[in-house]
């Protein structure tokens, strides 16, 4: 069982930038991928960016790719999203998630794949 929660959200000008936290409950976290995923209103929830379980592999959409950058630090259990030269359109909830490694880079970008998830943390970026 794997508990997450994320942090980091918050109102920030068309330019600024944010940085995410997700920390995990568990001994096993360096065993997992994790994703960010995000939901603005009214549209799907969307896949962000991913990373794996030792952080050497690292995947992004294509509407974020350049801005933003996942890591993670598997000593304090925890994976971060850098979010820099943030648009309004990147409003959203911003989930993190957490998946085991059987298929992860095939499909990283699927939510069906993710087993734990938090609880969002909200991001509003303003004109």
């Amino acid at each position: 069982q794997v508990q997450l929660v994320e942090n980091g959200g918050g109102l920030v000008q068309a330019g600024g930038s944010l940085r995410l936290s997700c920390a995990a409950s568990g001994r096993t976290f360096s065993s997992y991928g994790m994703g960010w995923f995000r939901q603005a209103p009214g549209k799907e929830r969307e896949f962000v960016a991913a990373i794996s379980w030792g952080g050497s592999s690292t995947y992004y959409a294509d509407s974020v790719k350049g801005r933003f950058t996942i890591s993670r630090d598997n000593a304090k259990n925890t994976v971060y999203l850098q979010m820099d030269s943030l648009k309004t359109e990147d409003t959203a909830v911003y989930y993190c998630a957490a998946r085991t490694r059987l298929g992860f880079s095939a499909s990283y970008s699927y939510e069906s794949g993710y087993k734990y998830w938090g609880q969002g943390t909200q991001v509003t970026v303003s004109s």
